[in-house]
């Protein structure tokens, strides 16, 4: 009876993290943080107290292994990034640090010890963060086992995005917008949803897209049907939940008109190249059957195409207006970049500390009225590269990497139909997001990172769900 409360616990906590995290504002104030750090130590006290713990396959326990090795490297990182050193350790391993001290402390002849971290306090606070969503991560590793959980998560992701798209449609033409509790008051020409930021908007939709394709492919046993005439098929989609299929579809269209009219560049370029991701794998590294099937290739080809189409076609006034060369030269992305890349050349092994890019950034410009404000490089890979250095980035993308060319490698092996939908689904939102991430911050969004770290280790999950049974035990 405990083990069932505490999971109870684990799973309806989950489920209400990813419904709260996009509400207030995507979660980006102090209080709704602390929501989430609460939520998730209550979940971990849940598992930690069970008895008697779900248990994983074999194959993904062993798959997990390098992955657990690599995040805990990576936060014994950040505890040296802000423990005490002696100065001369600083002055040899970080002289970029050290500089930093000598020039803005005001005891520095007097202080024997110092950190690598410019900032620690910083360092901690945004540690704190992150070890929320890396518990979250691993709960729902090892939590979710049974297919029913699967496809629940992915139903309520699938919810919100529609919900998301819909409120942001509805709020674009109100005369009074707001961002559901709060009065907007920026971005009033785009399409946010409960976003502050359009960017953050399309990057939360393009990883909940490919789960809602991902799911009608599951749903529908897409590839399972190789010999079948096209009325055996109508029926056999039919008895699949026709109606359920359909809305799902509507919910696709929905999403991908919202992703056009929130302007973001960086997502109109993302949704599309999803679909022609999505395209390629699965009538590439599907398997060999997958080649045969002719019939296939055209549905994805029709159905991808419609909603494009549509899309495209609805928001095409605001695309062109986004992409125009105008708005492209005025875009200080660049410097940013540069300026990014070298505050890295200059704490290269240890960075400046995670969370201190903002407090540091308008030094590199001599503090420029209009860049003080700037708190994200609008590159993840680079704000982080700049924060941890060569070492904690190397723990952290390698442990995010390998999760993620592990789930794909299983994938193109596994030969149940659902599997491969579900898993694909999951597979194109990871690299979708990852691509997103190299022209905006998304995964410095609470709500975006909330979701990605459910999403990255239920890819895995589920790619390895039931893996070595034959597609009747799987069910």
């Amino acid at each position: 009876m405990k083990n069932k409360i505490c999971l109870g616990i684990i799973e309806y906590g989950l489920l209400g993290l990813l419904i709260f995290s996009p509400l207030p504002a995507a979660s980006v104030y102090e209080w709704s943080i602390l929501v989430i750090q609460v939520v998730v130590l209550i979940m971990a006290a849940a598992y930690i107290v069970m008895t008697q713990k779900p248990q994983n396959n074999e194959f993904l326990s062993d798959a997990s292994r390098w992955p657990k090795v690599l995040f805990i490297g990576f936060f014994i990182f950040l505890f040296i990034q802000i423990l005490p050193l002696p100065k001369f350790l600083i002055k040899i391993f970080s002289p970029g640090a050290y500089n930093y001290q000598k020039l803005y402390s005001v005891d520095f002849a007097g202080m024997d010890f110092l950190s690598f971290s410019i900032i620690p306090s910083y360092t901690f606070q945004r540690g704190l963060e992150l070890l929320t969503y890396f518990l979250l991560g691993f709960l729902v590793l090892k939590t979710i086992t049974r297919r029913q959980q699967i496809i629940r998560i992915f139903t309520v992701l699938i919810g919100l995005g529609i919900f998301e798209a819909f409120y942001g449609l509805f709020e674009l033409y109100n005369r009074n917008p707001r961002i559901l509790f709060y009065r907007k008051i920026h971005n009033l020409d785009s399409v946010t949803g409960t976003f502050v930021n359009r960017n953050h908007l399309s990057g939360y939709l393009e990883m909940i897209i490919p789960l809602a394709i991902g799911l009608v492919i599951a749903r529908i046993g897409l590839f399972a049907a190789s010999n079948l005439t096209w009325r055996e098929r109508i029926v056999r989609f039919s008895e699949r939940g026709l109606a359920a299929n359909l809305l799902v579809f509507f919910g696709i269209t929905l999403m991908s008109v919202a992703v056009i009219f929130s302007k973001s560049r960086s997502g109109v370029f993302v949704l599309i190249f999803t679909f022609i991701l999505f395209f390629g794998l699965t009538t590439i590294y599907f398997g060999i059957y997958a080649l045969r099937k002719k019939w296939v290739k055209n549905f994805l080809r029709a159905a991808f195409f419609l909603i494009v189409f549509i899309s495209l076609y609805v928001g095409i006034d605001a695309t062109l207006e986004r992409f125009s060369l105008d708005k492209l030269l005025q875009e200080g992305r660049p410097t940013y970049w540069a300026n990014t890349l070298r505050t890295f050349s200059d704490y290269p092994l240890f960075g400046t500390g995670l969370g201190t890019f903002g407090a540091l950034y308008p030094n590199l410009e001599g503090g420029d009225e209009g860049v003080s404000v700037l708190v994200h490089a609008h590159n993840d890979y680079l704000e982080y590269l700049s924060e941890l250095g060569l070492v904690g980035f190397g723990l952290l993308l390698g442990g995010i990497l390998f999760m993620g060319v592990v789930s794909f490698l299983v994938w193109r092996v596994r030969r149940h139909p659902e599997v491969k939908g579900l898993a694909l689904g999951g597979i194109v939102s990871l690299i979708g997001i990852l691509v997103h991430s190299i022209t905006d911050f998304n995964l410095h969004i609470p709500a975006n990172m909330v979701l990605f770290a459910v999403v990255l280790p239920l890819t895995m999950v589920t790619a390895f769900y039931k893996r070595g049974a034959t597609p009747m035990e799987t069910k």
